[in-house]
């Protein structure tokens, strides 16, 4: 692991997801830029082999007989395209953290490393990991919603609504950095998390965009709010909210899709519903775990129906997924191909078009953007 040492949010969730995986065991790590604090964090983690720096790590790790099978990557965004750098290009499999990267250049360079090297990286799009998330995207794919017409995707949360960053807070001091979190901040903290999930249950491209960026907090460096219209490749349209400032909300991320013959509609905060209404009859609940389900959303269950699953299952999946395609690269077969679905850095791509597209359109006031084909 590099990054997620003291006072980490996301570094505490990706070590309890990979040990709920039971496939992974936590051997090596630079957990901080700071070399002492990263040798006394390591230490009081119990990892075994503790590094003063990421390069060190990878200059070291790739000459050792026991080397490490991959990187965890859960640095502070403007990290994140070095430390994948150096660690594909010592020959060892990554793991990151989203966004890919803080711009869209370093995106498109890594992608072909990532070709280059033929190395596995997989982007940790939370929400993918969802069970009901794979069976909205099954029952789409399959056509069960016939063509898709309308998209509402929202991610409200509240957490922002005063000015937290003046207050020592580290969670919202980063995040509110244009150093070290990029142009974008809600917009790339958890904007581009809607945004994936649009796509990736409809396998739907958006062609073009027009946005809203506000910054609602004064004194505030970057968007606490982004809204956004959405076009679809083969006609359908879309709308995307997310926000940092929405009083009453905790982390409400919500979809709604759809369909000519159907909708769906799952909501994060109770993830274990899907709701399915198809034209002209009743309204349906799909549970997880229950007999309706298919086989993208079975091989994502852990527990019965009835068992509640949340946030670090749907992390832990995840890892479960990178964990066979890694096993299967190393036993020399071909993965699973349920284990698939985990996100790429093409999508980490996509995420930086998407953020570069709501920048260009936001300053042009609001004006209609095209999202490049990545």
């Amino acid at each position: 692991m590099v990054g997620g040492g003291p006072g980490a949010f996301i570094g505490a969730v990706h070590r309890a997801a990979a040990r709920l995986s039971d496939q992974f065991e936590l051997v090596a790590a630079a957990l901080s830029s700071d070399p002492q604090r990263s040798l006394s964090a390591a230490e009081e983690l119990h990892i075994p082999r503790a590094y003063a720096s990421f390069t060190e790590m990878a200059d070291q790790e790739a000459q050792r007989d026991d080397r490490i099978d991959a990187v965890a990557i859960v640095t502070p965004n403007h990290m994140h395209y070095a430390v994948a750098k150096a660690f594909l290009d010592a020959g060892i499999h990554v793991i990151c953290d989203k966004p890919l990267t803080t711009t869209l250049q370093d995106a498109l360079d890594l992608s072909k490393t990532v070709t280059r090297t033929g190395l596995i990286f997989g982007l940790t799009y939370t929400y993918t990991g969802y069970p009901l998330v794979r069976q909205a995207r099954e029952m789409v794919l399959a056509g069960e919603l016939g063509a898709i017409r309308m998209i509402q995707v929202e991610y409200a949360q509240d957490w922002l609504s005063t000015p937290l960053e003046a207050t020592g807070s580290k969670q919202a001091d980063w995040r509110t950095d244009p150093e070290r979190s990029g142009p974008a901040g809600c917009l790339g903290d958890i904007g581009t998390h809607a945004y994936h999930l649009a796509c990736f249950t409809t396998g739907l491209r958006c062609s073009e965009l027009a946005a809203d960026l506000t910054t609602f907090v004064p004194g505030r460096r970057l968007d606490d709010n982004v809204q956004s219209m959405l076009r679809f490749e083969g006609g359908a349209k879309g709308s995307l909210w997310a926000s940092q400032i929405a009083v009453g909300h905790e982390n409400h991320l919500e979809l709604r899709i759809y369909g000519e013959k159907g909708s769906l509609v799952w909501d994060q905060e109770n993830p274990n519903y899907l709701r399915h209404s198809p034209l002209g009859e009743q309204p349906r609940l799909i549970t997880r775990g229950g007999p309706e389900v298919g086989t993208a959303s079975k091989w994502a269950t852990k527990l019965p129906a009835g068992h509640p699953e949340g946030y670090f299952e749907a992390f832990t999946q995840l890892y479960s997924d990178l964990a066979e395609q890694i096993t299967a690269r190393l036993d020399g077969r071909a993965p699973d191909k349920r284990a698939l679905l985990v996100p790429g850095v093409e999508d980490g791509v996509d995420g930086l078009h998407f953020i570069t597209a709501v920048l260009d359109s936001a300053r042009n006031g609001s004006a209609w953007t095209s999202i490049p084909k990545t």
